[in-house]
């Protein structure tokens, strides 16, 4: 999914090569590991077919927000599996899990303008724009929950 052009259009841009990717898994069994939370994987009921991942993460990510030491959820869905709903379902689950686990009540996520669909699917799931900043010399909005 990560070596595929239409999956990194707005999440940097370059498909991931198969160490890339393997560096990924990694770091997804190390945020569980050390920090007790991460990453699943998402899969479609009927079938058991991989549809993509969702989570929560600290990345450390370098950029100019205030929120930076939040909880950040992410998704990724396969573009194969566009369209279905799945991102929101998968969001609202992972959001579920959060609001159980976490002694702190907000979490943040980190959106690139153009992704329209992306910024759909946060909104959605109750979070709110909260400032623009730049994230390895693109444009980047600062959502919060």
């Amino acid at each position: 999914m990560w070596a595929d052009p239409v999956t990194v259009r707005y999440i940097g841009g370059k498909p991931a090569t198969t160490e890339e990717s393997w560096t990924r898994l990694l770091r997804y069994a190390g945020h569980w590991a050390m920090l007790s939370f991460g990453y699943w994987a998402i899969e479609e009921k009927a079938t058991g077919q991989y549809v993509g991942e969702a989570g929560f993460a600290d990345y450390k990510r370098i950029h100019e927000s205030s929120l930076k030491t939040l909880p950040e959820i992410g998704w990724v869905i396969a573009p194969g599996s566009h369209g279905r709903g799945y991102a929101t379902e998968a969001v609202h689950a992972a959001l579920e899990w959060g609001d159980a686990n976490f002694a702190r009540t907000k979490t943040t996520c980190l959106i690139e303008p153009g992704n329209v669909q992306s910024i759909r699917v946060a909104e959605k799931c109750g979070y709110r724009e909260f400032e623009r900043t730049v994230y390895k010399g693109d444009p980047a909005i600062v959502f919060v929950r």
